[in-house]
């Protein structure tokens, strides 16, 4: 029996689900490990997410992408993550820039973006966070000044960006009237070249931040040192309008690291139950042990909740609704219970979990990263609270 099943699909939505498990089962499990402990970009898997088309999963057909739901997307960097969540947060902070753009980008800045976006000739990377705001975006200081000549001047320093070296562009939010609070934030559409170093004058990538777990994938700061920008890469059109932006990118980015839990734990799991299965103590295997298959239970039951609740978050938002609720419970949960799936496995594991050889060392080191992005767990309390007091 497997486990986060999802009813309601059509023919064609379980279609690419099922050709995403098979890429995963295929070109990522059995390469995931050995990548992730060397901290090497997987260009491969890339280009094979490529050729699938992941990268305009979501994108209308207009322009060039497979015009797919948000849930359909979630589904998929669900299973991608199952693989190796560096890899599905390559294709997830693609996937907001591009969202964005999509609904709140000029019909020039769409044209131009979208087409090449779809095709991952264009990759995207989006930021906010700076070195001294952690969770307080209104604190951010990077500023964008205009010069008078048609062009904007940005000083400052981001920071976590994935994907900050390999992506091509950039959605950044910027300052460009402090005194008006979150109504003066705006998200510039940044073009550069992929890499280390000054990426463009003015604009420089300085090196991969070592991490705990979330390797291979690139993360990164982006220095600002007069980088002057034509105003017309203002997301929109208009000055002011950047945090509204970014908050719309980072609610569907919760559904889509909910996703990514469920992935995860569902990994965890997976591996768990065939551990418990092969492995024997006092002649029989230790699946058979109540303490074991009580944990076993409590896992599955786990795995299937967070599952749901993503899935209940992300038709919320293709049904047009705010879903700033679902998405925050969805992000919540999914992330706490993929920390918890993934310590019962690794405790099933034994001592085996904790040589590098087996895949649940891996695991262990990369579940915490949930609980942080996209806003941590107590930003998701906070904002479920604030939800539920209006009624």
């Amino acid at each position: 029996m497997r486990l986060q099943q999802t009813h309601g699909l059509t023919d064609e939505q379980r279609e690419i689900i099922a050709t995403v498990r098979a890429f995963v089962d295929r070109e990522i499990l059995p390469v995931a490990t050995e990548l992730e402990h060397a901290d090497e970009y997987p260009q491969a898997i890339v280009d094979g997410m490529q050729k699938l088309g992941l990268f305009g999963l979501t994108i209308a057909e207009e322009h060039g992408g497979l015009g797919e739901s948000l849930l359909t997307y979630a589904l998929a960097v669900e299973e991608l993550a199952r693989g190796w969540m560096s890899v599905s947060g390559i294709v997830n902070t693609h996937f907001i820039v591009a969202w964005m753009i999509a609904q709140h980008g000029t019909a020039e800045q769409k044209a131009h973006y979208l087409p090449r976006m779809a095709t991952g000739e264009i990759r995207g990377a989006f930021s906010m966070s700076e070195p001294g705001c952690g969770s307080d975006v209104s604190a951010i200081t990077t500023r964008a000044v205009p010069d008078g000549d048609g062009h904007h001047v940005i000083d400052g320093q981001k920071m976590w960006l994935t994907n900050g070296a390999s992506a091509n562009l950039v959605a950044t939010l910027v300052k460009t009237d402090p005194a008006a609070g979150h109504r003066g934030m705006t998200t510039f559409l940044v073009d550069k070249t992929p890499g280390f170093g000054e990426v463009a004058p003015g604009l420089t990538v300085p090196g991969k931040i070592d991490k705990m777990g979330y390797r291979g994938v690139d993360t990164t700061e982006l220095v600002f040192d007069g980088y002057r920008i034509p105003s017309a890469q203002v997301l929109g059109g208009t000055p002011g309008r950047g945090f509204y932006q970014m908050m719309d990118g980072v609610e569907v980015g919760r559904v889509n690291v909910a996703a990514r839990g469920c992935g995860v734990a569902m990994r965890a799991y997976e591996l768990a139950l065939a551990y418990a299965r092969q492995r024997e103590t006092f002649g029989k295997p230790i699946a058979e042990h109540q303490a074991v298959l009580f944990r076993l239970a409590e896992m599955a039951t786990k795995v299937e909740a967070a599952h749901q609740m993503m899935v209940m978050a992300a038709r919320r938002k293709d049904s047009g609704e705010r879903n700033d609720l679902e998405s925050g419970m969805a992000k919540y949960l999914a992330s706490e219970y993929c920390k918890e799936v993934v310590e019962d496995a690794f405790r099933i594991h034994g001592g085996y979990a904790y040589s590098r050889e087996y895949e649940i060392e891996r695991l262990y080191r990369e579940a915490p990263m949930l609980l942080i992005g996209e806003g941590t767990a107590d930003i998701q309390k906070m904002i479920i609270g604030r939800r539920l007091l209006e009624g």
